[in-house]
């Protein structure tokens, strides 16, 4: 136990002087393992690290909720709140915010910071290849700054060190003037702890207690066994490179600048993730309008063939004409089975943008999906001045604001880079304290005037334990102060000047970035005005079309019934008013993307479709399933919304 007390108490003293940092940070958005730790107050969870709980790959409710009668009835509401809870790239988005958490753990730290990313992805194409609706701004990319070339960060948190040591020594002697003995045996004990902190105002202060414990078979020590003690505190303050908060805290304010910029990324990954899928939901829409369009289509080719039959058998109509019929209902059957197709393929691309784990579940794969929401050509388009659209955009788009907060960090990072410019100029101060004690060892001397041998007892200021030594360490009975400056000066300095011209250059060449985003933007939100224009006047010309193919097509048949006209010219009059509903549906479909693209240019997608963003975060929206419509069951499940009918053959 005697020896045990000197280390003991070198701990006791240590951990009395330890500063007050050594509370834990702490990311809120993790989770932590609960462990036998937890009966220490948490001190040892700081050598655990954060337990995240594992990817959760089942979908939410809602889905199984929109299954019914066995099939998904989707709503376009439904479609965006079962993306906001389901979609994968969302919920990869969502680990950025702790991501950057950790980050600015790590910054508090005195680290070199990571970053984070910036990579939104636009989602899935549609069934003909294309992509559905084009995302905004940037799609990679990372906010992380170079601090390499910077002046150097200081270590923020406080780092204890120790150091235990028992040995064993022997070695011969050649005289044993020295030691008393030809034999010197020496047993040593070391206990040194120490303690080190930096702060942000370019400071670093340790304090270290160093004990050496020594016994040996020397005949000349006046203290066997001895206890040497030495506590050591020096601290040391940058004058020039590395002084000051602004330099030493960039990290900080750069990481914190990046937790706004992460929460941008994941707005800017749910309006590019519901753009999209409203435009897949759409498409699928149109889709089935193409396909009742090839549905009627193909039963006017039918009852022509069925007429033309009839005739042939009682001989009005040449036998050729039920050849032409047949090959024309082979057609309207292909292009049904291709129109048929596309919905089956739009359907399960769309299943997998608003689920997890795509068709893997049965709950999914093996239900159709019926649209219940129609696309609706308003009759007036609202009219807004593209100079307010695009100030709407400029202050809304999410890229602008991460590309402002990069601008920033680099501001920052300039501040570090252009220090480190200046020389190197330290002033350091040193206080030492000794201390001693150990067990007497009585010798005698001769008295020089008697001659009498004369016992000599060691002085007593020094017997004792390692009580006495912590005594004369805290008494400063031995002091030692020191105090200087040291200097690194370079003499020509051109790494140093090269780095902070890079930095200058890469920071302008942001900001020019920034304006070319700018500018985009603005061709973005006019091109987007354009498109919607465009696709109003092509609808609007594709119905006017469509009514004219439906009446030529009538035309035709009166004039056939008649004896006018040719299977040829009805056959062609059906072909043509096949076409005309197709342009029609092609053009509405049209319509509602460039509507999308156009709340996704302004950044208004949110808004237009009544997201909450913090809903979007935690991946639960409070919106109930929409309920289900009067359903015309001879249409795959549209909602009943009579359109022109298209002429039957009489």
């Amino acid at each position: 136990m005697k020896r045990l007390q000197a280390p003991l108490s070198a701990v006791c003293v240590l951990l009395t002087l330890s500063p007050g940092t050594f509370a834990q940070d702490q990311i809120p958005s993790q989770e932590k393992s609960g462990t036998w730790s937890d009966r220490f107050g948490g001190y040892f969870k700081r050598y655990e690290g954060f337990t995240l709980a594992p990817v959760n790959v089942s979908n939410s409710g809602r889905l199984d909720q929109l299954v019914r009668a066995g099939k998904i009835y989707l709503s376009l509401n439904d479609a965006i709140s079962a993306a906001l809870e389901n979609n994968i790239d969302i919920e990869i988005q969502r680990y950025g915010a702790r991501l950057a958490d950790a980050d600015l753990l790590r910054a508090k730290s005195g680290s070199i910071i990571r970053g984070v990313s910036t990579t939104v992805t636009t989602g899935s194409t549609g069934a003909t290849g294309s992509a559905v609706v084009g995302g905004t701004g940037s799609t990679n990319g990372s906010t992380a700054t170079t601090t390499s070339n910077s002046a150097p960060l200081i270590s923020l948190d406080p780092v204890a060190s120790g150091t235990l040591q028992w040995g064993h020594f022997s070695s011969p002697q050649a005289s044993s003037f020295t030691t008393g003995t030809n034999s010197f045996v020496q047993r040593q004990q070391i206990y040194n702890f120490g303690v080190s902190q930096g702060f942000l105002t370019g400071t670093v202060a340790s304090f270290a207690l160093n004990n050496n414990v020594q016994n040996t078979n020397s005949l000349r020590n006046t203290f066997n066994p001895v206890t040497n003690g030495a506590a050591d505190l020096t601290i040391s303050q940058h004058l020039l490179q590395g002084f000051g908060l602004a330099v030493n805290n960039r990290n900080i304010r750069i990481a914190k600048n990046n937790i706004h910029v992460a929460d941008l990324t994941f707005v800017q990954q749910v309006q590019n993730t519901v753009a999209n899928v409203i435009g897949l939901y759409w498409d699928l829409v149109a889709f089935n309008e193409d396909v009742s369009v090839k549905r009627q289509a193909l039963a006017l080719s039918q009852k022509l063939y069925n007429d033309n039959k009839k005739q042939v058998e009682i001989g009005t109509l040449a036998p050729i004409e039920i050849v032409r019929a047949e090959a024309e209902v082979a057609s309207r059957e292909q292009d049904l089975t291709t129109s048929e197709t596309n919905v089956l393929q739009q359907e399960t691309i769309l299943k997998n943008a608003i689920s997890r784990n795509g068709v893997a579940s049965p709950t999914v794969s093996d239900v159709r999906v019926v649209p219940t929401d129609r696309i609706r050509m308003p009759d007036v388009e609202p009219i807004q001045p593209i100079q307010d659209l695009a100030a709407k955009a400029l202050d809304s788009r999410p890229e602008l604001a991460e590309s402002r907060f990069q601008i920033e960090n680099s501001n920052i990072a300039l501040k570090g880079t252009k220090n480190a410019l200046l020389p190197t100029v330290d002033a350091f101060v040193d206080l030492r304290n000794h201390g001693q004690a150990g067990v007497g060892v009585p010798s005698t001397t001769v008295d020089p005037i008697t001659g009498n041998v004369v016992a000599v007892q060691p002085n007593s200021y020094f017997v004792g334990g390692y009580g006495n030594v912590l005594s004369q360490l805290f008494g400063r009975n031995f002091p030692d102060y020191s105090a200087g400056i040291s200097l690194n000066i370079p003499l020509r300095n051109r790494a140093a000047q090269a780095d902070y011209a890079t930095a200058q250059l890469n920071l302008r060449q942001s900001e020019l970035m920034l304006q070319r985003q700018i500018n985009s933007v603005r061709v973005d939100v006019q091109n987007a005005v354009i498109a919607l224009q465009q696709a109003r006047v092509r609808y609007l010309a594709a119905e006017k079309n469509r009514a004219l193919q439906e009446q030529t097509l009538d035309a035709e048949q009166k004039k056939y019934a008649l004896g006018a006209s040719t299977v040829y010219l009805v056959i062609q009059a059906q072909r043509d008013l096949a076409t005309a509903e197709s342009s029609r549906v092609a053009a509405l479909s049209a319509y509602a993307r460039a509507r999308t693209q156009l709340d996704l240019a302004t950044g208004q997608t949110l808004e237009a479709n009544n997201i909450q963003i913090e809903e979007a975060k935690t991946g639960r929206v409070s919106k109930a399933p929409s309920p289900i419509p009067a359903v015309d069951p001879g249409v795959q499940g549209r909602a009943v919304t009579p359109a022109a009918p298209i002429a039957a053959a009489k």
